[in-house]
Formats: structure tokens, C-alpha cells, sequence
């Protein structure tokens, strides 16, 4: 008997019907979970939600986290946009997408910047956490402690990059949170976000959003994020006249597709946001440096150093008027008459010019025969008393003890020097632009002019040791010269 050979056509069909079942069913069947999420950004209101809260692998909208925290490290002044980062043989190792650096090679924070911004490279966000915490392990805990202070309370971190990794997940109303705070929290970086290319210093590079910016009207950002576990994901924000919308997609099913369903949502969230409401921005949060560490018995479980931190306001209470109260003991007419008024303020004077000075205290004022209050006492029935016992209380009158201020300081006995100029007026015109540039740092001291006889010293005082040296570093990132003032410089 013989076999019946298959017709060639027959042979395709078969073929494609194999095909269909080994590869595209499969495919089908682990395609991504979708989660979306629209908001107002003006009020953070949520417009739509599905599966907002589901926890799915965010691929690359993680390094919206990176860019986060390296937008706070330079304004911290833990490093300056002008850093020279050196490329680990880790960073260089990174699959693609990456900018293509070599282990050893140098390059300005500002460029590894971006690259994860704007290509989405993995090279450039590993170099960047590395930078600013030594390592992926570190830089993965403080991704996850400025998490947890944005709000993000579905959202996991292992990585800078967002490459699939077990335990490294987030939510679409997370990310949206997240999207929000780049907008509002960094808005001098924000214009990243939607530059179609950019200058990466080794090369150009080309927005992996570009399809989408160059579509949609008003859309200028944020990030895409795509791996075969995620899908494809896609944060994006678009402002029409006075409405902003943010919009979190995940598990989309191809870059087209994708970015037809955050278009989608766009419009419906143009639709249904009012076309004016209050501008209501996120709080930003304030740095606090959390370490794990293991409890002792009885013990709490971790380690709070906060840097900078407060609990009301930064603005300082104001310190009180610095005042001279001379209690004088009561006298005869007689001593009066030997003891004037301005022979006491001259007294006065001459105490207060030789008595120490706190340190990093106010100068003390002029004291004007006005401010020196003489306590009186009514005559009373009384023996005369004796020459001997007026020389005596005048005696006391005059070398009691005079109290300027006390120190409500707290331990702010340290300040920084801003540079030496040739005139008082060149220093404080210096004084006052560096206030007004750092008011974050240097709210609430005392800006002081110091003749030298090389010039004239540039000072602020009143800071405590912390917050001179975090001053120092944020104006260093500034490319202000800085150095900090000890207790008994200032």
C-alpha cells in the first residue's frame, strides 16, 4: 500500500497550524496582566482605574525612581550635575538598551542623566546609582525608603534599571504618584521627559517615547518601560490649556497598541477633569537616611538618622532682643546724687564691650541710655543709713553682673564662609544672592560682613555643624566657593 503523500499546500497549512499552536498560543496565554490609571495632576483626583492596584514588573518606569532620587542628590549636594562618574564593569555589563560605556570610563553626571531619561539605557541608570550609593544593593534600599515617603505603598525595589527580577514590582496608581512628584517636585528637570533626542556626551540619542509625544497633543512625557514579563508600560502626561492629565498603562501588547490605549485615556481623562480647579502639588518629602538593622532582644527593629529633617516649620522662632537689666539696690537721696544715669550707662558700656561673646551669637547692640532701665523703689521709713553702706550699694549697682542673652541657639554655633571680597558692599551683595539662592539651607541666619585686613569675609552664622556642612555641599554643587566656620571663628 502506499503512502499518500501530503500536497504542498496541504504541508503549509499543517505547518502554520503547528506554528500557531507552539509559539502563538503559548504568547497569548503569558501576555502581561493590564492595569491602568488616569488622574487630574492638577489635584491628584483619580479619573479611571482598573486593576490599579495590582502588583506587576514595572520594566523601565523604575528608572523614573532613579531619576527621582538622582534629581535630589544633586539638590542635596551630594554630587553636582558636573560629577565625573566612573563606569563599573556592573554598569558596562547591563544588556541593552544602554548608552555603550566602557568599565573605567568617566562621565558627567548630567549625560548618564539623559541617557536613562531619554534612551531608557540600563548602563547609564546602574552608573547613576552606584554614584550616589556605592552599590545596586544600597541604591535599591533608598529606592525603596523614598518609596514608601512618596506614598507608593504597592512598590518594590531590586534594581535602578527595571529589568525582570523576582520581588521588583509596582502598581499603576504607584507610578502615576510617581509621575506626579517628577513634575511637580523637579520641574527644572522635568523638560527631560519630552526631548525627542538629546546629548548623552559619548552620543545623540532618540526618545524611546517619541511615537507618542510627536502624536498626541500636548504630551511632554514621562517614560516607557517594556520587557516580555511586563508588556509594554507607558507613564504620560499632556496639559491642554490650564487641565494636566497623567495616565499609567501597563501590560500593553505592543508600542502601538499602547500607546493607542493611553491616548484613549488621555481623552477621557480631558473629558471629565474639570477645566479649572485648585493647583493642589504633593508635598515633596524630606530626606530621611532608614537603614535596616537587625533587633536586638527588646530593641527597635531600625536605625533613623534623618538629615535636615523638621517637624513644623523651618523658619526659626525669633530670637529674643538682646536686653540689659541692671537691678540697682535701693539708695538715700545721697547716693543718687553721687551716681548719675550716664555714669552707670558708662559703666554699662564698658562691661558689655569687654564681656565675652557667645559664640556665633548676634553682635551685641549699642546700649543707648534708653535701654538701660534703673528698677526704683519707693522711700520708705527706714533708718538714714551711713556713708559707708551708699558707697557700698552704689559699689553694687555698678558691678552687678550684666546678662546680654542666653542661648537659644540650640548648638547652632557653626556657619560658612561664601568667599572674600575687597568692599562690605561686594560681600553682601554676595550675602544676599546666596540667601536668596539657598533659602532651603540658610533661612534664618545671620548674614555677617567680617573686615580683614585682606578684604572682607562673606559669612552666615547660626547653623548647626550638620547643616553648615550640608549648606557647604549644596553650594559646592553650585559652583559657589564654601567652607565651613567652627564655633570660635566665627
Amino acid at each position: 500500500m502506499k503512502a499518500r503523500r501530503i500536497q504542498p499546500a496541504r504541508y503549509g497549512l499543517f505547518l502554520f497550524a503547528a506554528l500557531w499552536v507552539l509559539v502563538i498560543l503559548p504568547l497569548s496565554a503569558m501576555a502581561a496582566p493590564y492595569a491602568a490609571y488616569v488622574i487630574d495632576a492638577r489635584t491628584g483626583k483619580e479619573i479611571h482605574a482598573e486593576n490599579a492596584d495590582t502588583r506587576l514588573h514595572p520594566a523601565s518606569l523604575t528608572k523614573m525612581m532613579t531619576l527621582y532620587i538622582a534629581f535630589q542628590a544633586v539638590e542635596r549636594g551630594e554630587l553636582s550635575l558636573d560629577t565625573q562618574v566612573t563606569i563599573s564593569k556592573n554598569a558596562a555589563s547591563e544588556p541593552p538598551s544602554k548608552l555603550g560605556m566602557r568599565p573605567g570610563q568617566k562621565i558627567a553626571l548630567r549625560y548618564l542623566i539623559r541617557a536613562a531619561a531619554v534612551k531608557s539605557a540600563n548602563d547609564a541608570a546602574t552608573a547613576i546609582g552606584e554614584a550616589i550609593e556605592g552599590s545596586e544593593a544600597a541604591f535599591a534600599r533608598r529606592m525603596n525608603r523614598t518609596a514608601k515617603q512618596l506614598g507608593m505603598t504597592r512598590t518594590t525595589f531590586k534594581n535602578m534599571h527595571g529589568l525582570t527580577e523576582s520581588g521588583h514590582l509596582s502598581t499603576a496608581r504607584d507610578m502615576t504618584a510617581l509621575g506626579r512628584h517628577l513634575l511637580y517636585d523637579y520641574p527644572q528637570y522635568y523638560n527631560l521627559f519630552s526631548r525627542i533626542t538629546a546629548d548623552a556626551g559619548v552620543r545623540k540619542v532618540s526618545h524611546t517615547n517619541h511615537r507618542f509625544l510627536g502624536s498626541y497633543k500636548g504630551a511632554d512625557g514621562i517614560k516607557t518601560g517594556y520587557t516580555r514579563a511586563a508588556g509594554f508600560n507607558l507613564t504620560a502626561s499632556a496639559e491642554r490649556g490650564n487641565e494636566r492629565i497623567i495616565v499609567t498603562v501597563f501590560g500593553g501588547k505592543s508600542t502601538a497598541s499602547r500607546n493607542a490605549k493611553v491616548a484613549e485615556l488621555m481623552d477621557l481623562g480631558f473629558r471629565r477633569a474639570p477645566s479649572s480647579a485648585p493647583l493642589r502639588k504633593p508635598v515633596p518629602p524630606v530626606y530621611a537616611d532608614v537603614e535596616d538593622t537587625p533587633a536586638a532582644p527588646g530593641a527597635a527593629g531600625k536605625t533613623i538618622r534623618l538629615v535636615g529633617a523638621v517637624t513644623t516649620s523651618k523658619r526659626p522662632q525669633l530670637r529674643p532682643r538682646s536686653e540689659v537689666v541692671v537691678v540697682a539696690t535701693a539708695a538715700a537721696p545721697e547716693a543718687t546724687s553721687t551716681v548719675s544715669n550716664s555714669d552707670i550707662t558708662a559703666a554699662l558700656r564698658e562691661a558689655v564691650q569687654t564681656a565675652p561673646t557667645p559664640p556665633a551669637a548676634a553682635p551685641t547692640p549699642e546700649i543707648k541710655d534708653a535701654e538701660v532701665v534703673i528698677a526704683t523703689a519707693q522711700a520708705s521709713p527706714r533708718p538714714e543709713p551711713r556713708p559707708k553702706d551708699v558707697t557700698l550699694a552704689v559699689q553694687q549697682a555698678v558691678e552687678q553682673e550684666i546678662v546680654t542673652r542666653v542661648s537659644t541657639s540650640g548648638g547652632r554655633h557653626w556657619g560658612v564662609n561664601v568667599g572674600r571680597f575687597p568692599s562690605r558692599y561686594a560681600a553682601e551683595k554676595v550675602l544676599l544672592k546666596t540667601a536668596l539662592a539657598e533659602m532651603s539651607t540658610l533661612d534664618g541666619t545671620l548674614r555677617k560682613v567680617v573686615q580683614r585686613p585682606q578684604g572682607y569675609d562673606a559669612n552666615f552664622l547660626g547653623l548647626s555643624r550638620e547643616s553648615a556642612d550640608l549648606a557647604c555641599r549644596r553650594l559646592a554643587a553650585r559652583n559657589v566657593s564654601c567652607f565651613m566656620i567652627g564655633p570660635s571663628e566665627g
